[in-house]
């Protein structure tokens, strides 16, 4: 299991994935959260949950192409899970690693 250094590396593995799915971010923030992995704005703002640093990196990079994922669909309907499989595999697999008992 690979975990993240810091969160440089992490962000540039952000900057990576968005380059890679075509994604403009504005704003790139690591930091506590306290209800979620992620979010995401219309407007391009980013923001990670600081735990995700102790964990696995695939798991990281699940978190990360779900979120910039949302900037073309909304949702997690089909479009967004053939996507996700389409970038991931597996996905659900990855989805499955995320701890669940402090974030809904």
């Amino acid at each position: 299991m690979k975990k993240w250094r810091d969160k440089k590396e992490f962000k540039h593995r952000v900057l990576k994935w968005a380059e890679k799915l075509d994604v403009e971010v504005c704003s790139l923030a690591v930091r506590p959260m306290r209800n979620k992995w992620a979010s995401c704005s219309s407007t391009g703002n980013l923001n990670f949950n600081s735990e995700l640093l102790s964990l696995d990196r695939e798991v990281g990079d699940y978190v990360i192409v779900h979120e910039l994922l949302h900037f073309f669909v909304p949702n997690h309907g089909k479009l967004w899970k053939s996507l996700m499989r389409a970038h991931l595999g597996d996905y659900e697999h990855l989805e499955r690693k995320l701890p669940t008992s402090s974030h809904p």
